[in-house]
């Protein structure tokens, strides 16, 4: 089960800030954590955090998940000291008004507040419509620009939502940026217990940078690892909430245990070999196709990665994804970590992962 300190880290994590292109917070958090377990441990020139087991055996399996998270980007200080800003990943707008945030300066945060004409003065048409972000500002409390200056805050500084973490039962967590620190999570708990155990491959578990513009950390980490297989955690729609269908997603639910996908992205004898895991082990899961064929998460990156590597994805149900209030739940994790290490404890290092064959 996941332990105290285990809970310390992930809290330490999820308090963390960084929006694609800006994740140094995460990079040393994740790095510190890793670093006792690890035969050997780096961060990349992009940002990802590399920690291996068994660096020189043959077989090397790869661990993924991005700690990058969405956020945005102060684009111009306006005379009045208010902050234009761009986002930074797919963002919905309605989420955004009135919701807190901080600026990452160079001196550290600064609060602030997107703010929105308020609806008393909007007309009926503006009521209806989707706000855009254009039409939005950060407001950090600033009356000019010198003043907004004065307190470090400079055009292109990263700005992501408040940290606002907690447990809203036992076992389910609430916080911003769920997506996707709690798989970088996952696998980094994973490594800790297989560092414990007699394993006869390499595995090299990377929190990855850049996810939310496009798998890049993804791209240049598999690149450098070559694994021969991977599994990549991310989180999944919770299908158990009005407006989702489970005719389009499958029947998801909160606390119900990892998901598992059947789709291009995921190796059928990889696959095969986590769902006999499963059985073998009562490890509870739930089966999906995913929201779309193939694509949209660091899995579809990996597996394309020089001669095409052997992928699975594990994602953690998430509740209200891309917005500040994501909520999942620690059974779903335990059971992704426990996926994750009694597969890879299974391996001979013989393996192939042809469909078909192995």
């Amino acid at each position: 089960m996941i332990d105290a300190k285990a809970k310390k880290f992930l809290e330490e994590l999820l308090m963390t800030c960084g929006p694609s292109g800006f994740e140094f917070e995460q990079a040393k958090v994740y790095r510190d954590y890793l670093k006792p377990f690890a035969h050997d441990i780096r961060t990349d020139v992009l940002g990802n955090t590399i920690a291996r087991l068994n660096p020189d055996a043959e077989f090397q399996f790869m661990l993924s998940g991005h700690y990058d998270e969405i956020g945005f980007q102060v684009v111009n200080i306006m005379p009045n000291g208010l902050l234009s800003f761009r986002p930074v990943g797919g963002i919905d707008p309605l989420t955004l008004p009135g919701s807190s945030v901080e600026i990452l300066t160079d001196e550290g945060h600064v609060p602030g507040v997107i703010g929105r004409k308020p609806i008393h003065l909007q007309t009926p048409e503006e009521r209806k419509a989707i706000p855009k972000i254009e039409d939005l500002w950060i407001d950090i409390g600033a009356g000019s620009k010198a003043h907004a200056t004065v307190m470090d805050v400079q055009v292109g500084d990263p700005v992501v939502f408040a940290r606002n973490f907690e447990m809203l039962s036992d076992t389910v967590i609430h916080s911003k940026s769920l997506d996707d620190k709690i798989g970088a999570f996952v696998i980094a708990e994973a490594f800790r217990r297989l560092s414990k155990r007699k394993i006869k491959v390499g595995v090299a578990c990377v929190g990855t940078v850049q996810e939310e513009l496009g798998l890049r950390g993804a791209i240049t980490g598999a690149f450098g690892v070559n694994p021969n297989a991977a599994i990549a955690v991310d989180v999944g729609f919770a299908s158990d909430v009005p407006g989702i269908k489970p005719e389009l997603l499958g029947e998801i639910n909160l606390g119900g245990g990892a998901e598992l996908q059947r789709n291009a992205d995921n190796n059928p004898a990889l696959l095969s070999r986590i769902l006999n895991i499963a059985q073998k082990k009562k490890i509870p899961y739930q089966m999906t196709t995913g929201h779309r064929a193939t694509g949209g998460t660091d899995t579809a990156a990996i597996q394309m990665t020089r001669g095409g590597v052997a992928t699975a994805l594990i994602s953690i149900p998430n509740r209200y994804m891309h917005t500040p209030a994501e909520i999942c739940d620690l059974d779903d994790v335990e059971s992704a970590i426990r996926l994750i290490v009694e597969t890879i404890a299974s391996l001979t290092g013989e393996e192939t992962f042809i469909p078909g064959i192995d």
